[in-house]
């Protein structure tokens, strides 16, 4: 089963790559994302990482940009396309992946294991932070960032997982100005991500 998924992975990366063919590497200046009406504080939560550590995730990601994302292994379109517009713009601009912080966390711990999150996302970018926990501290992680926690529903063919579809990004100065949900673009990702790279803490 992980096999297949990972070959679905890899053709999501082609055809995302293949999107980005029209990005453009400038910036406007301005967030094209979904802006928030109030800049909104980085949540504090401690999960696991795929290393079996503690990962303190206000602590760790402290005056870095930073893009955080709840998902699971699973996921048939929303995660991966996700990730891999992400890692393609670090691939263009190696100075936003130097400084940013990606940290994905997987809201499924009775199926997606350390060792699978960490091959995962290894498909995009080694350099991306995977985590989970137990459902209470998955819980908590969301509400601490203020996402809908996830909910897991049926089983075999029709297991699926009702999970936030957005990343939120904060800027090195510790504040989300931004969200972007699926269907967000290439392009806006390569403006957006150099804006809050630029919004450093005092």
């Amino acid at each position: 089963m992980f096999a297949n998924k990972t070959t679905r992975l890899l053709l999501l990366l082609v055809a995302v790559v293949v999107l980005a063919a029209c990005r453009s590497g400038t910036s406007t200046g301005e967030l094209q994302g979904t802006v928030l009406d109030v800049p909104q504080e980085k949540g504090s939560f401690v999960l696991t990482d795929t290393e079996g550590a503690p990962y303190d995730f206000a602590s760790e990601t402290e005056d870095s940009l930073t893009l955080l994302y709840f998902g699971y292994l699973e996921c048939p379109d929303i995660c991966p396309v996700h990730l891999a517009q992400i890692a393609e713009v670090f691939d263009q601009h190696s100075d936003l992946a130097r400084e940013a912080k990606v940290v994905f966390v997987s809201v499924d711990p009775d199926l997606d294991t350390l060792e699978e999150i960490r091959e995962f996302l290894d498909n995009f970018d080694s350099r991306f932070v995977g985590l989970t926990g137990t459902h209470e501290e998955l819980a908590a992680a969301q509400e601490a960032v203020g996402v809908p926690p996830a909910r897991i529903f049926g089983e075999g063919d029709e297991y699926t997982v009702d999970h936030a579809g957005w990343v939120i990004a904060y800027a090195p100065d510790g504040l989300s100005y931004s969200i972007y949900p699926f269907g967000t673009r290439q392009t806006q990702w390569t403006n957006d991500l150099q804006v809050l790279a630029a919004l450093e803490s005092e």
